[in-house]
């Protein structure tokens, strides 16, 4: 099923473009056929989307608190915790030091159309500035249900923090809670299983909407950037790779294979958290235990956006570029050592990475309204960089569980029957855990 539902992710794909560009050219956009189309591919994005989001929180609570109390060692959590962070911090200078390099490079704002700026500003509307304290408030729940209800991520990822270790604490009187918790995350990947069924149709829609509105134009338009700036993210995917390479050797291949659906989805919904709940999923399979996962994942998802922050440093030079102001490298490092602070936590905020950039504009005296300069392909430029969040984050858990020594043998497309015992091995722990019971069994009737 996993394999046919990637090559239909690819034809609702291939299919989107194509009737989208149908609509563009076949039907004015003033005729009420079209804006009846646009808002049919819209709501089948929609559905699907609205779907992941219900999973998404119960699902990111459930597996942080069951990961947590398995550990049950404090000075794992921490060693974890440790190691994760720093793999955050080396790929996300990686990652904002290499869009720095390449717009340097290439240098696509020279030369851009800024005297559209002032109309476009008005598609953009009003984005809140940045504030360090806020931001560092915003990071605690006040309300834990406020936290679910609006799906913050780095709020549910604190809260569960604290429920996961008191659960460890309490020891037998939490049990009760830690089996209730990995009950409702099983559930939720059941729920997974129906709502990913839908995923082709809703990448159709998101793409037949995207060009049966801008047309295909819209990449011509602003063209150099979008190769240059999809070059630079390639070059990013080789070095993540290559780096997870380095601990988990010829696995990364499979690794690659594992996560090339999630990865689909992130890139044709332009949505980190469509993608999460099946990249759980193919982890698993892979042999990274849920503890782990369900630890990381949500972290990475926070600290990690390796393709977003390539991306803000890649649009804030952009702009300066097309505003024709040359920034010294003392400044771009300062803009660099910005973006690396504040791009952390935002992954819940609509819009996130115009507002990192745009705060970061105005801390150093660049026009603001140059944002509205990347609007127009924006949803092209997001569906990379949300890909290379996938990738990032499925690289960053692999390594850690490595690194940790827990990574097991990847589950098997085919588990033999249990009662071949000389082949169970074969079919991993569980093959062999289910043939003693039965052997046990047989001995207890006899």
């Amino acid at each position: 099923m996993d394999r046919r539902l990637t090559w239909y992710i690819l034809a609702g794909m291939i299919l989107g473009v194509v009737v989208g560009y149908a609509v563009h050219i076949g039907i004015a956009q003033d005729n009420v056929w079209f804006e009846y189309a646009t808002k049919t591919f819209k709501l089948l994005s929609d559905i699907f989307l609205n779907l992941i989001k219900l999973l998404v929180a119960p699902l990111i609570l459930s597996t942080i608190v069951v990961g947590i109390a398995h550990m049950g060692d404090s000075s794992a959590l921490g060693r974890i915790g440790f190691r994760a962070i720093s793999w955050f911090i080396i790929a996300s200078f990686i990652s904002i030091g290499l869009g720095l390099l390449m717009v340097n490079v290439f240098q696509p704002g020279v030369g851009a159309p800024v005297d559209t700026v002032a109309a476009a500003a008005q598609n953009i509307g009003e984005v809140k500035k940045l504030d360090f304290w806020e931001f560092i408030l915003s990071i605690f729940p006040k309300n834990a249900f406020e936290a679910m209800a609006t799906n913050n991520i780095l709020q549910i990822l604190v809260f569960s923090l604290f429920a996961g270790v008191a659960l460890s604490a309490l020891g037998e009187k939490g049990a009760p809670l830690v089996r209730g918790a990995d009950a409702l995350a099983e559930m939720m990947l059941q729920i997974t299983h129906y709502v990913m069924r839908f995923a082709p149709f809703a990448v159709f829609g998101a793409l037949a909407k995207v060009v049966a509105t801008s047309g295909l134009a819209i990449l011509g338009t602003y063209l150099e950037l979008v190769v240059e700036f999809y070059l630079s993210l390639s070059i990013l995917w080789v070095i993540l790779l290559s780096l997870g390479a380095i601990f988990l050797g010829r696995r990364i291949w499979t690794l690659i294979r594992y996560i090339r659906e999630p990865m689909l989805i992130a890139f044709s919904t332009a949505s980190s958290e469509a993608a999460l709940p099946k990249l759980f999923e193919q982890l698993d399979r892979f042999g990274v235990p849920r503890r782990i996962s369900g630890f990381m994942l949500p972290l990475g998802y926070s600290f990690n956006l390796d393709g977003s922050m390539m991306y803000m440093s890649f649009a804030t030079i952009f702009i300066a570029q097309a505003y024709g102001m040359d920034l010294s490298i003392g400044t771009q490092i300062l803009i660099l050592l910005t973006l690396m602070i504040s791009s952390k936590g935002v992954a819940a905020v609509p819009r996130a990475s115009l507002v990192v950039i745009t705060g970061t504009l105005a801390m150093f005296d660049l026009p603001v309204e140059g944002v509205a300069l990347i609007l127009a392909i924006d949803q092209f430029l997001d569906m990379g960089r949300t890909a290379t969040n996938v990738v990032g984050n499925a690289v960053a858990t692999s390594v850690i569980t490595k690194w940790e020594g827990m990574l097991e043998v990847e589950e098997p497309e085919f588990i033999e029957p249990p009662h071949a015992p000389s082949h169970t091995v074969a079919g991993g722990k569980a093959g062999l855990e289910l043939a003693e019971d039965m052997v046990e069994d047989q001995r207890t009737k006899t």
